[in-house]
């Protein structure tokens, strides 16, 4: 931090989306700067082109290190040697070199100390992919780059709506090859020690979803759920944490039971993020759990389809930067308060008491 400001470091994502645009967006507001420091790792030439195309009139200043990124601006520090041409709604692979290179030399910065919480821009997923990329996505990166060992877990999320995933970015023909009780355990152990030490929830009530239809139909339509999911949220519940399920996710969501949950457990991508992205795509955050590192971004893709025509929302991107300071100052809050057990009990006595408590003995597979 400096001058009691959160350093956010931003990766430009791919430069034929609308990365840049939903950055200078976010960053057109003066108040953004008013509790943050934002570095753009990119390329000035970039943002500019992007910025005189869309006729987004924000400015930046032009830095070579994070030491010289100064108060009460958008900062873009100089990391992309080539000069990479921009072609919106085009898959490039000098695009996703440019992307890769961005995150990089962010990561990079992180492990120095020089940035406090990362926020990343959309990749394409496909133009990225080299020797250094062999991921399905950020989230896998950021695992192996700054995991430290510790194991992460993606998380939508919007107020306190949240949707994590069990199995992440799979072909849906490996899911049920990848569940496992051990697997389901694992990501609620995250989800749940993420809830407590980002989002101050002593308590969390973490509903799991079923994989198959009507949640198995008791066997009817699966065994997944008999063999692998309940004996999961039964081993939780034994270890003192309030799991729930599995559900149906048909009837879950289209119920509004979810809102009666601190997080939601859906056991594969599309699963939980489209019923996600229906209810809050446009303030939606993607933020990655389980790491030291604090990452966000916004909920969307490259938007090839709109990129360059100046209509993209940064409703999302703001709401990234806004979670991800956010998350780190609760994160040093909880630190200074570990060193005085009587603030840390007063603290942790926090619960979310406009919600439903719920009884773990309910009966909840009517869906």
């Amino acid at each position: 931090m400096r001058n009691n400001k959160v350093i956010v470091g931003i990766t430009q994502g791919d430069i034929n989306g609308v990365g840049y645009e939903v950055i200078l967006k976010t960053f057109a507001s003066l108040e953004m700067l008013e509790f943050c420091i934002p570095v753009v790792y990119g390329s000035p030439k970039v943002a500019a082109y992007h910025g005189k195309s869309l006729e987004v009139e924000t400015n930046f200043s032009i830095i070579n290190s994070i030491e010289e990124a100064s108060d009460n601006t958008l900062s873009i520090l100089n990391c992309i040697d080539t000069d990479v041409r921009v072609e919106f709604s085009t898959q490039d692979k000098e695009a996703g070199a440019a992307a890769l290179k961005s995150l990089e030399c962010a990561v990079e910065d992180y492990k120095n100390g020089l940035i406090d919480v990362l926020v990343t821009a959309p990749i394409n997923k496909h133009v990225i992919q080299s020797e250094n990329f062999n991921f399905p996505g950020h989230t896998e990166y950021l695992e192996d780059r700054l995991g430290d060992g510790h194991k992460s877990l993606m998380i939508l999320l919007k107020d306190d709506f949240r949707v994590a995933v069990a199995t992440g970015h799979l072909p849906l023909r490996e899911v049920p090859l990848a569940l496992t009780k051990e697997l389901i355990e694992r990501k609620i152990n995250i989800f749940n020690q993420s809830l407590i030490n980002d989002f101050g929830i002593a308590k969390p009530r973490i509903a799991v979803l079923g994989l198959n239809p009507h949640a198995g139909d008791d066997g009817l339509l699966g065994n997944e759920e008999i063999e692998i999911i309940k004996p999961a949220i039964q081993q939780m519940n034994e270890d003192g944490l309030f799991c729930y399920g599995p559900f149906s996710a048909d009837g879950f969501f289209g119920s509004n039971d979810f809102t009666k949950f601190d997080g939601i457990l859906a056991m594969y991508h599309d699963q939980g993020l489209i019923p996600f992205k229906v209810l809050a795509m446009e303030d939606g955050v993607n933020f990655t759990a389980g790491l030291p590192v604090v990452r966000t971004s916004p909920a969307h893709g490259t938007a090839y389809s709109i990129a360059g025509k100046g209509i993209a929302s940064e409703s999302s991107f703001r709401q990234a930067i806004y979670t991800a300071i956010d998350v780190f100052r609760y994160r040093k809050e909880q630190e200074r308060l570990s060193a005085n057990p009587l603030g840390r009990l007063y603290f942790n006595k926090k619960d979310d008491s406009d919600k439903l408590v719920l009884d773990k003995e309910d009966d909840h597979d009517d869906f």
